[in-house]
């Protein structure tokens, strides 16, 4: 069946995260993917966080698989003559660049369109239009802009920032489906366009229901947050709720066996109404589904903190894992809190792809994430990260068309460097 954007070329001058996030995506599915990179430099990541030296790091490698790198000089005269050629033959074009960096470079919107009125020219920017839109930002940044950092951690504590990468990644991610959208309409249209996604953006979107408990408090407390069932009165915006769920039903991380030694020994359970009864008889309570005090979500609210602390004395009685296995058995919605280490030996998430196990001719073999979107008829592999320039040559002849000569010329003019060899692997 073929993979399903194949035929789509993706000219990507992205660099660090949410970029790379948005293209490998694409490259996942089919579309062939050319990043450029600044001679004898690169992708600045590549070079960051490395634990193996002289070899591409981690950060880099996890962010750029299934793609082709050419080094170019676009300040050249010669090669900005070539990247003139990589726009004509390339159907959109992905930048994370600072605002105004592709003016400065002579490539432009109007320029770009009078070179190939098709292509799709896709951005991700800190903000969009507004009083902060030339600022830098980067992942943190936008988690604390877009409404996350402020709505996260205990109501007693700072703001805190989450360790899924929401800002950088999860923009990309929004990025990659307005690319594919915008596509998708050029089949109708036959025009490119600007596909924009600003991180602060990116971010409030995921923080959605944040939002939504914003405009709820002009009516009245939140009576599903646990401050409201403990009489703390509620201010002018969206607290802090450490682990309640969020959706309505109160939830909390708990205790398991070994907590004491393993900082992971724990879960996440949800009194969930419709099986208040079947928690009740699990944790030796069966008196509280009748009791007034306790039968009802309402009467269970001023509560929640004694009704958790005693869900957690029948936890710590067994591994996460044996409570999952109770609770699953009747429907009691908890999740185990899982640690990367047990993610990465996880053989389930290995079959699905989600995990995948690649070989780097620099540092051997590495895990890494597979595609998150599976697809019964484009099955997505990952090959591995490129090299510096790795494929410059074949870019330049087979993409491109330039003769033996042509591509001499270029080599010669500096607008080009030889690719990186392959180191050993460690």
């Amino acid at each position: 069946m073929g993979k399903a954007l194949d035929g789509v070329r993706i000219l990507d001058f992205t660099h660090v995260q949410s970029g790379p996030t948005c293209t490998q995506l694409l490259a996942w599915f089919g579309a062939d993917v050319i990043k450029v990179e600044r001679p004898g430099e690169g992708d600045i990541t590549r070079g960051q966080l490395r634990d193996i030296p002289d070899v591409d790091s981690l950060y880099f490698t996890m962010l750029n698989h299934n793609k082709r790198s050419i080094t170019l000089d676009a300040k050249n005269a010669r090669g900005k003559k070539v990247l003139e050629a990589l726009v004509k033959h390339c159907d959109v074009l992905v930048e994370n660049f600072a605002p105004g960096v592709l003016d400065r470079m002579g490539f432009g919107w109007e320029r770009i369109h009078q070179l190939n009125p098709r292509m799709i020219v896709a951005s991700v920017k800190g903000f969009g239009p507004g009083p902060y839109e030339e600022c830098k930002v980067y992942e943190n940044v936008a988690q604390c802009a877009g409404g996350s950092a402020s709505t996260t951690g205990f109501r007693d504590g700072p703001p805190l920032v989450t360790g899924a990468q929401i800002g950088d990644s999860g923009t990309g991610l929004h990025l990659a489906l307005g690319i594919v959208t915008a596509l998708y309409q050029r089949v109708r249209t036959g025009r490119g366009q600007k596909v924009l996604c600003a991180m602060q953006d990116g971010v409030l979107n995921l923080a959605r229901v944040k939002l939504r408990d914003q405009q709820r408090l002009k009516h009245g407390p939140l009576t599903e947050y646990s401050q409201y069932g403990e009489n703390i009165p509620f201010g002018d915006a969206t607290p802090r709720a450490g682990n309640d769920s969020g959706g309505g039903q109160p939830g909390w991380i708990v205790k398991c066996k070994g907590w004491e030694t393993d900082p992971n020994a724990y879960i996440y359970f949800i009194t969930q109404a419709p099986v208040w009864e079947a928690i009740c008889d699990l944790i030796g309570k069966p008196e509280w589904k009748t009791d007034p005090d306790y039968a009802t979500p309402p009467a269970r609210l001023p509560r929640l903190r004694y009704i958790f602390d005693t869900i957690e004395e029948w936890t710590k009685t067994m591994s996460k894992f044996e409570v999952m296995d109770k609770c699953n058995a009747h429907d009691i919605p908890v999740g185990p809190i899982l640690s990367m280490r047990e993610l990465a030996e996880e053989p389930s998430l290995r079959t699905t792809g989600t995990v995948v196990e690649v070989d780097h001719p620099g540092r051997g073999k590495y895990l890494t994430v597979g595609n998150p979107v599976k697809l019964s008829d484009s099955p997505a592999d990952v090959r591995r990260s490129p090299l510096l320039g790795e494929h410059t040559d074949e870019v330049l002849r087979k993409v491109l068309g330039y003769s033996d000569k042509d591509v001499a010329e270029i080599k010669a003019s500096g607008a080009i460097t030889a690719p990186e060899k392959p180191a050993k692997a460690a």
